[in-house]
């Protein structure tokens, strides 16, 4: 199959199952039939869009992760580890979020995905920091998303208004604890991310490094602070929320910021 066509189908199934997943947050439906297509709907969407990644990012030369490509392997694999999550917590209204960013990236690969060849040469300590870096940015995006429904949870009652939609979310304090869990997990994985990313530097300065590895070791320090924080303190609520959004925000501006200047302002 094409790549267009893999594309369009992967969008198509990402957007049907994020529609169902939203439906069934407003109508509150008191079985799981609803759920259950939605998430076979996300599940063939994943499988789809590995096999459009996989003919967009693996090359002959290497790897190619331009701006759109690398957008694409990430949205892919934070709804490929959202699925894996709802397996043992009830974290699929997160899909309502995640699943249309994976449905856009695919489809911005798409149209400028192949337009910048950006080969990555295939090394042992590149691939393993490569494969770390993206599960942390996707494992880290996805408490993002979850620290925006837990505002809007809280936000809701905080002011009184429990109705709609926010019956139909776990309990506050469950909330809060997949959020840590998320972050834990996800906080281990960007610290063997820097681990190995110092492994495979020859050259910060010649490499335009700089920004990207200040950046990332911001967002380390932040989640690391927040993390301490709630051990040590107890942080939740609007506290963990902001952190958890400004260690996020930190991690995007190091990735994608930095490929962003790199690509399209300086085309290096």
């Amino acid at each position: 199959m094409n790549h267009t066509s893999l594309t369009l189908i992967a969008s198509g199934l990402y957007l049907a199952a994020s529609t169902g997943l939203t439906l069934r947050l407003v109508s509150r439906p008191s079985g799981t039939a609803i759920r259950s297509a939605s998430l076979m709907l996300a599940l063939l969407a994943v499988a789809v869009h590995a096999m459009q990644v996989y003919q967009t990012t693996w090359t002959a030369a290497g790897l190619n992760l331009s701006f759109f490509n690398a957008a694409s392997l990430i949205g892919w694999l934070m709804a490929a580890l959202l699925l894996l999550a709802t397996l043992r917590q009830p974290v699929e209204n997160l899909g309502i979020v995640i699943l249309p960013v994976a449905a856009a990236t695919a489809l911005l690969s798409l149209i400028f995905g192949r337009s910048y060849a950006s080969s990555v040469p295939i090394g042992v300590n590149i691939e393993w920091h490569i494969l770390f870096s993206m599960v942390a940015y996707s494992l880290l995006g996805i408490a993002a998303a979850q620290a925006l429904l837990l505002w809007v949870q809280e936000y809701h009652l905080r002011n009184r208004h429990p109705g709609g939609f926010i019956r139909s979310l776990p309990p506050l304090q469950t909330m809060e604890g997949m959020l840590f869990q998320l972050l834990r997990l996800g906080f281990v994985v960007l610290t063997i991310s820097l681990i190995t990313g110092a492994l495979s530097l020859d050259n910060i300065f010649a490499q335009h490094l700089v920004h990207k590895t200040v950046l990332s070791i911001t967002a380390w320090v932040v989640f690391g602070v927040l993390l301490f924080g709630r051990w040590r303190f107890g942080w939740r609520g609007r506290t963990a929320i902001r952190w958890t959004l400004g260690g996020f925000l930190a991690l995007m501006l190091a990735y994608f910021g930095t490929k962003l200047v790199l690509q399209f302002i300086l085309h290096r």
